[in-house]
């Protein structure tokens, strides 16, 4: 009976346990940097709403709800706050702001009175802060005590720190610092690249992975972050016809924008299976092609008889079979959106092979060309001591660079053969 009677009780207090729910702690507060000038700070202000281009798009679509934000007027050298997020970050939130030429936006609500710090240089300096470096933990603390009591502030019956916005900052500072050691945002939000040479050396970015480093001729993050920030917006729909370990999913994701990924093998659930040959989409329904195709039969990426990558790129078929996928995205893409699609050449057996021009031959065929984009190659197995001795004994070259090609569907074929009137500006070089 004491037997029963204990096990009895222990089943309780087990069912207890289940029914006793963890108490959901409240997501990390961050911090941001906005910039004005002194034309666009009274927008700020009137409409609670701050915003940038779409450079720093990235930025702001990371933005949640409650994060606190801190704007920097960069004509008059002077940091106000503090701000609390009263939306997630968006795109044309209010699209008539600013005439609509700064669509990354967050409604905000000042933390009592406005304070005006000067010398935001200084601070922003001295904190080591950016537009792309969120603030976390004990820094973001460390910059909220600047908006306490300080002699720095400009005219105080204009900027007066009421006893409601230290109360306010001082809550803030003492929730963050108890949970200071917890980070849920990258240190420094990747920029798009300024250059036609980009290098990736992780093939991720920011705290999750994206798609999987193991799979063969896995596609760098950085690639695909890069293009979507370019070339589409929030909302707007990604498809990969070759879509591998799921990299452009993740990555689209993550950024906000819709996506669709097919593979002839797919190694995801959430990758469609088809043959890049013949999407299954609508014409016109696209805003961003983009492809990462074999580049010959070098590498082995699955046993479909069906797999392009099963064919010798010094063979015409192979040519002729990706032009069928280059057909096919132009037909699902909509009127001036863009394809981009990243291609390697071969060299082997003493034979060179130029894939990527060959491929930026056919493409012209149907599109617009953009620009080539040299991209480091730097997981490669050949990417070795010895291979590296190798080609310097035997005389050939290993390949240090994959072509990101950028085309333009375009019906009007908008770009013309006449000879164009173009006045180049000299500049003296400096010695």
């Amino acid at each position: 009976m004491v037997s029963a009677a204990r096990g009895s009780a222990s089943a309780e207090t087990a069912s207890a346990r289940v029914l006793m729910k963890e108490p959901t702690l409240p997501l990390l507060v961050r911090g941001f940097l906005f910039a004005s000038t002194q034309a666009t700070e009274p927008e700020c202000f009137n409409r609670l709403l701050l915003a940038t281009e779409k450079a720093y798009g990235p930025v702001v679509m990371r933005v949640r709800k409650d994060d606190l934000l801190f704007l920097n007027n960069i004509d008059t050298n002077t940091l106000h706050g503090v701000f609390r997020a009263t939306s997630d970050g968006g795109f044309n939130i209010q699209p008539e702001a600013w005439n609509g030429k700064y669509p990354y936006q967050v409604k905000v609500e000042l933390l009592g009175d406005v304070v005006s710090l000067v010398d935001a240089k200084g601070i922003l300096n001295r904190f080591g802060l950016g537009r792309n470096k969120p603030l976390f933990g004990s820094r973001l603390a460390d910059v909220l005590g600047c908006f306490l009591s300080s002699p720095r502030q400009l005219d105080s019956s204009s900027t007066s720190q009421g006893a409601t916005s230290n109360s306010l900052i001082l809550k803030h500072i003492e929730s963050i610092r108890a949970r200071r050691a917890k980070v849920d945002i990258e240190p420094e939000i990747p920029l798009v690249e300024a250059t036609t040479f980009w290098d990736f050396p992780a093939q991720s970015y920011g705290l999750t992975s994206k798609g999987d480093n193991r799979y063969p001729g896995v596609t760098p993050a950085g690639i695909i972050y890069n293009l979507v920030w370019r070339y589409t917006d929030p909302g707007d729909l990604v498809v990969d016809p070759m879509c591998g370990s799921g990299t452009t999913i993740d990555v689209c994701r993550e950024e906000k924008r819709r996506v669709i990924g097919y593979d002839i093998s797919p190694v995801r659930k959430d990758i469609i299976q088809n043959d890049a040959r013949s999407i299954p989409l609508d014409d016109n329904s696209a805003d961003m092609v983009f492809i990462d195709s074999p580049y010959g039969d070098n590498i082995r990426y699955n046993d479909h008889p069906d797999n392009i990558g099963n064919i010798s790129s010094e063979s015409d078929e192979f040519y002729d079979e990706l032009e069928k996928v280059m057909k096919e995205s132009h037909r699902i893409l909509k009127e001036g959106k863009v394809l981009g699609w990243l291609i390697g050449d071969q060299w082997v057996k003493h034979k060179f092979t130029p894939v990527g021009l060959k491929i930026y031959t056919s493409l012209c065929n149907y599109f617009e060309p953009l620009d080539i984009i040299c991209v480091a190659r730097r997981s490669q197995s050949s990417n070795t001591p010895v291979w590296y001795t190798r080609a310097r004994r035997h005389n050939f070259y290993l390949r240090g660079f994959k072509y990101l090609i950028i085309v333009r569907k375009t019906t009007r074929r908008a770009f013309s053969e006449s000879p164009r009137n173009i006045k180049w500006a000299q500049y003296e070089r400096s010695l």
